[in-house]
């Protein structure tokens, strides 16, 4: 059982930048974030593989936002820059057993769910 838990969402301005943060993760998972404006789809965000040799994101937030995983504190980061209010979601973290290059974007394929941490970009 993989037990979830998002930190570090909030309330920032455009052009701001914020850090969220998921953990534990202990074992060879992929990791993905995913985000989720009210009445929308849940959409993908940004994906690590186990080894970090495989990030994958999503067109919007790509050269914006950065997947990191620090083994020492079996977390993985997501570093968004240059927020916009576009980006106002609530983020989540999920996981899967993965390989060394399995960084999927199909929310479909992950076990494990957070609960989800609110950002808001607005002026």
């Amino acid at each position: 059982q993989v037990n979830l838990v998002e930190s570090g969402g909030g309330l920032v301005s455009p052009g701001d930048s914020l850090t969220l943060t998921c953990g534990p993760i202990v074992g060879r998972y992929t990791v993905g974030w995913f985000r989720q404006s009210p009445g929308k789809e849940r959409n993908f965000v940004a994906a690590i593989s186990y080894s970090a040799a495989n990030r994958q994101y999503a067109n919007s937030v790509k050269d914006r936002f950065t997947i990191s995983r620090d083994s020492a504190k079996n977390t993985v980061s997501l570093q968004m820059n240059s927020l916009k209010p576009e980006d106002t979601a609530v983020y989540y973290c999920a996981a899967r057993p993965g390989g060394n290059y399995d960084a999927t974007n199909d929310k479909r394929l992950y076990n494990y769910w957070g609960q989800g941490t609110q950002v808001t970009v607005s002026s």
